[in-house]
């Protein structure tokens, strides 16, 4: 059967009608990443403003009580808001992947218009898992581990799980222990947050779903289908 007659085209409206959805798309995910760069320089700012405030302390008072305290915590503060934006980013990750298999849907609605510009559309136009990723890298050849550990999400990860292994350091610090334990509780602390954190995320994607069912990867399906029959 011919693909052309079994997706009907659509008229000048709603051509526009699609290219104004993927405008508003488009839109949504500069806006989207906009806001977390903006919540990820606050929370550095931030970082930087406490360690200043810190030397100043240390430069007035030395590695007194005063030091411990506030040192624990600041460390703390930076803790919690540290996660509230890796949580901020994961979000906007996942919603990313919403609106870039969205756009796909739309290529697939302008292949059905017009199947001569599929050889000049450089991001894909399946809205599956794959399809997604083939986006995100522009069809070049990129592993998922590379994908993941070069992400703002596991940046923001790594930041906060050295806070969090400093975190865990001072307080064993401060409760009297001794050089070694500091580094070895300080240790498993930032490896213990560092794998919750990536656990976390790992069960978020993987419980995303692309629904509605893909109408590209459906007609794909049946044609394999009715080719293997």
């Amino acid at each position: 059967m011919n693909r052309r007659a079994s997706c009907p085209v659509p008229d000048e409206g709603g051509v526009q009608i699609l290219a104004t959805e993927h405008w508003s798309l488009l839109a949504t995910r500069s806006m989207t990443w906009s806001e977390v760069m903006s919540r990820i320089t606050i929370h550095l700012t931030i970082c930087s403003a406490s360690l200043v405030v810190l030397a100043l302390v240390v430069q007035a008072f030395g590695f007194g009580t005063a030091f411990r305290v506030l040192s624990v915590g600041l460390a703390s503060a930076m803790l919690v808001l540290g996660t509230l934006t890796s949580i901020r980013v994961m979000n906007a990750s996942v919603d990313d992947q919403a609106l870039v298999a969205g756009m796909n849907r739309l290529r697939a609605g302008y292949l059905s218009i017009d199947p001569s510009i599929r050889n000049y559309l450089v991001a894909s136009w399946r809205d599956d898992a794959a399809g997604v990723m083939a986006t995100l890298t522009m069809g070049q050849p990129r592993t998922l581990r590379s994908h993941v550990i070069g992400s703002t999400g596991f940046f923001m990860n790594v930041v906060n799980t050295i806070v969090a292994g400093t975190v865990a350091a001072l307080i064993t610090r401060a409760a009297g222990g001794g050089i070694i334990l500091v580094a070895v509780l300080g240790s498993v602390g930032a490896l213990a947050y560092l794998a919750v954190m990536v656990n976390l995320g790992r069960r978020r994607f993987a419980a995303q779903r692309f629904t509605p069912p893909s109408p590209t990867v459906v007609r794909a399906s049946k044609k394999k289908s009715s080719s293997s029959s």
